[in-house]
């Protein structure tokens, strides 16, 4: 029996309802919190005095693609040859976990001890979930999609989404991810900013209604839930009436709409991480051009329209990072907390709340992970500074635990270009920005 007491520390137990707990006592047997209290003693234990420190819960990123690095500024690549090569060659598909590997232990030294991976290249994340799991690796907890079901000429096809060319195909390859044993089911239903071909029309519909109600049909008889790639209004209402359990990005419904969401428990997914450099910083700095900059405004305004409608209708409203795209990296999911509460103006608690807690529920493992309770897995993070009083203080953890096992280095390469460059849009002008895009 392994045990560690931690004493001394200001928690934040990531609760809707949380308050700062003051220099209070965790213990930890073996993988689990045991005991939340003051003067706790155990002689068996290890103790470590956090000397006033702050503890939240293990933060949970629920959009991210293990593939990709974040790289800025955006440059077209051939990712597509890339992958191809990567899944014809046998002796180069550990090539492919190794790759989501590096992306699964930056993330879990950043303070993120569970990531949902929607979209990534064959079964690579499946496999590298079960190597993670079994203790091989020290890195975030996963659940995976593998590759996304897409269409011909869908959003990523090709890389992180494989084309089906009918019902009867996207039904085959839904099987085929079960039988890799996944954890859920991906489908890009429309394309996005990056491959837009019209100004002021991102997110165009790329896959049919009566598809994506067969996608789901199958996945739902499997025991799987469906994330659904929607970047755009009429997206989002097909996703809805169609059966998908969460809309990842977004756009607005209707109130027909939020009856059918409220009934079948549907959740948002917000990703703000991508969204928000793109529509701000300069071309030279992004490396795309006015025609992407504004279809990401467009984009940025349908998604903050529909997260506003979800909250004050109480529809689940998570977050993730949509990690990969340019300017997105694995160590900066705390700017997505920061990037809601600016946007949306929750509070700070609010905002962890649903960093934690609240995207643990929409993973549906908020039994197991997502706040600092007795009996659930010792998630934590320890922060020098108070996140209550400024999300910033999320970006540099002094401690993370995942499963009971204090992770042994916390050494992060990051990128100063990518960093300068967020650092100073942490404030920006939003009326602005929807006054440009008002009409679309």
């Amino acid at each position: 029996m392994n045990k560690i007491l931690f004493t001394n520390v200001n928690l934040i137990d990531g609760t809707k309802d949380m308050k700062l707990q003051p220099l209070v006592d965790v213990l930890i047997v073996d993988n689990k919190i045991f005991k939340i209290g003051k003067g706790l003693e155990d002689k068996e234990a290890k103790v470590i005095d956090l000397c006033g420190k702050y503890m939240t819960p293990g933060l949970i990123n629920l959009h991210v693609h293990l593939p990709g690095s974040g790289k800025a500024p955006f440059k077209n690549s051939n990712s597509k040859k890339l992958v191809k090569l990567i899944t014809k060659i046998p002796f180069l598909h550990p090539v492919g976990v190794m790759i989501g590997k590096k992306a699964a232990v930056t993330s879990l030294r950043s303070g993120v001890t569970t990531l949902r991976a929607v979209g990534g290249v064959s079964n690579f994340d499946t496999i590298l979930r079960d190597k993670i799991n079994k203790g091989k690796i020290e890195a975030s907890r996963l659940y995976v999609a593998n590759s996304a079901v897409s269409v011909p000429g869908g959003h990523m096809e090709g890389t992180v989404s494989v084309s089906c060319n009918s019902i009867e195909e996207a039904v085959k390859f839904v099987d085929k991810l079960a039988e890799q044993k996944v954890d859920l089911i991906k489908i890009m239903i429309t394309g996005g900013v990056i491959d837009a071909e019209k100004r002021g029309e991102p997110g165009v519909l790329k896959m049919q209604p009566d598809m994506v109600k067969a996608c789901c049909d199958e996945a739902h008889r499997l025991g799987f839930k469906v994330a659904a790639h929607v970047e755009s209004n009429e997206g989002v209402k097909i996703a809805i009436e169609n059966g998908v359990d969460t809309i990842e990005h977004g756009g607005q419904f209707d109130d027909e709409d939020l009856n059918i969401v409220k009934e079948r428990n549907v959740s948002f997914v917000a990703t703000f991480s991508p969204a928000v450099p793109l529509a701000i910083l300069s071309d030279e700095e992004t490396g795309c051009n006015e025609f992407a900059r504004f279809n990401t405004r467009v984009v940025l305004k349908h998604i903050l329209l529909g997260v506003k409608k979800a909250l004050e209708n109480d529809v689940p409203v998570g977050l993730g990072t949509d990690t990969g795209c340019p300017f997105v990296t694995h160590y900066g999911f705390y700017r997505e907390l920061v990037w809601y509460k600016e946007l949306t103006n929750v509070s700070n608690e609010f905002a962890l709340y649903t960093g934690t807690l609240l995207n643990a529920k929409i993973l549906g493992k908020d039994r197991e992970i997502g706040s600092i309770e007795e009996g659930k897995l010792a998630d934590l993070v320890v922060f020098e500074k108070n996140p209550l009083e400024d999300l910033n203080n999320l970006q540099n953890p002094n401690l993370v635990m995942k499963d009971g096992k204090i992770v042994k280095n916390l050494k992060i390469k990051k990128d100063p270009f990518i960093i300068s460059c967020l650092d100073k849009i942490m404030k920006f002008d939003l009326d602005e920005i929807l006054e440009e895009v008002a009409d679309y």
